[in-house]
């Protein structure tokens, strides 16, 4: 039997009416683009595949330095979160208008650590140590110490001890963390200066040392929606961000994850 036009319509609106009815909690899959932070290399990959798996949306994610990714954002960049390694860029695009109102909470603490290539024996970091007797002519791997944060963090915590001057001419600065830790890794340089969540993501680096977390600004990880923020998978993302599954994920990573 051949249905003319009209009857084929009305069918297809019957139809439809009746699958909203038999599946009215049904939301169709959305996607999200994620702009984070170098250093969360590891945790947001497994955070993206959980949250793909709980809710059905995609998920895109860009890696690089905050200073990049906030200046791409600046720019006009399509993005719908940030995850910024310090609140300084996450300020900056705040002070532009570029975050949306009332999205941005602080997410999870780090730690900074003195690395080695291979196994070497810990060191105490203290005025008195001779960082740039261990470093001899070899070079210090570090991110951009005026714009990465990791950068920021370790010069900050080298100059509170007193060691930045006597070392900064052997300090080799990378475009993020990871190319810091990539350094170290293959040997290129001795020695480096990471989060401990990048050192743990290296079996060909160890932690000799641990910064005082008193020697530089506190490490926290604040996240946000993008201006508009009009894309209803980047709000749940966020909400995910904040659930008890991504929150053993960072744990598990070595991040610390902050209070509400």
């Amino acid at each position: 039997m051949i249905l003319s036009r009209t009857r084929r319509l009305c069918l297809a609106a019957v139809l439809g009416f009746a699958f909203a009815i038999a599946a009215p909690g049904l939301t169709f899959a959305g996607e999200v683009t994620v702009f984070a932070a170098s250093s969360l290399t590891n945790a947001i990959e497994r955070i993206r595949a959980g949250f793909e798996a709980e809710t059905g949306h995609a998920v895109a994610v860009s890696l690089a330095g905050s200073s990049v990714l906030a200046r791409q954002i600046e720019y006009g960049a399509p993005a719908d979160v940030f995850i910024s390694a310090n609140p300084a860029w996450m300020d900056h695009l705040e002070q532009r208008d570029r975050i949306v109102a009332g999205s941005r909470f602080d997410l999870m603490g780090n730690s900074l650590v003195l690395i080695a290539h291979g196994q070497q024996q810990p060191v105490t970091l203290s005025p008195d140590f001779d960082l740039a007797g261990l470093l001899g002519k070899n070079r210090l791997a570090m991110a951009l110490t005026e714009a990465v944060p990791a950068g920021i963090y370790g010069k900050a915590a080298l100059s509170s001890l007193g060691l930045w001057d006597g070392i900064a001419p052997n300090v080799a600065q990378t475009d993020n963390v990871r190319a810091a830790l990539a350094l170290v890794a293959t040997g290129e340089a001795p020695f480096g200066i990471v989060y401990t969540t990048d050192a743990k993501a290296s079996v060909d680096v160890s932690i000799i040392a641990t910064f005082p977390g008193d020697s530089h600004p506190p490490i926290i990880y604040p996240a946000a929606a993008i201006a508009p923020g009009d894309n209803p998978a980047a709000r749940d993302f966020l909400d995910y961000l904040q659930s008890p599954a991504a929150g053993a994920i960072l744990t598990a990573e070595g991040f610390t994850v902050l209070p509400e």
